[in-house]
């Protein structure tokens, strides 16, 4: 086995598939583009949900428990705004956590054979969401409709992070040959 250095340009048979790399690299992207585009937005959560509303439900009085419940969370994110605005740095927080998370996924771009434990980890915290979800959706009175919400974001990364998983195994049996 030679000791040349394995990456997309490489197409020695000691080095894994360039596809399979690539494709890994690609995923890992999405999550991380999906996790800094969930950080970001959470900073004007208030024009986003009215701008929610509107395009969903339009001016209509509230019908049903989703749309009581998201225009009842947007009086409340109003009112903390105008009369309690340091309770909003929770949410800078929140933008911060998945920013950070964007950036470690970025990185595994770099070398997705080497950092396969960032994909598992991730794959780990998808696992998590439905979990959290559950214990705190209603010891904070939020509606159960709320669970499939939070729910699909689980899948939503987990399923590049298969992919993901799937061709950096695959990348390794090509590096053990």
């Amino acid at each position: 086995m030679s000791n040349a250095k394995c990456d997309d340009s490489n197409l020695s048979p000691c080095c894994p598939e360039p596809t399979a790399v690539k494709r890994a690299k690609w995923m890992l992207g999405i999550v991380a583009f999906g996790l800094f585009a969930a950080g970001v937005t959470v900073w004007p959560a208030v024009p986003e949900l009215k701008w929610g509303v509107r395009m969903i439900w339009g001016d209509a009085e509230p019908v049903g428990v989703l749309h009581t419940f998201v225009l009842q969370a947007l009086a409340g994110l109003e009112h903390m705004s105008a009369e309690y605005p340091f309770m909003l740095y929770a949410h800078d927080w929140l933008a911060f956590a998945h920013i950070v998370l964007a950036i470690l996924f970025a990185g595994a771009m770099r070398d997705p054979v080497r950092n396969v434990w960032i994909v598992q980890c991730g794959l780990i915290m998808c696992a998590l969401v439905p979990v959290l979800a559950l214990i705190c959706i209603p010891v904070r009175g939020i509606p159960m409709t709320w669970f499939w919400l939070d729910f699909m974001f689980a899948p939503g990364a987990a399923l590049p992070l298969v992919v993901a998983l799937r061709d950096i195994r695959r990348a390794e049996r090509m590096n053990s040959l």
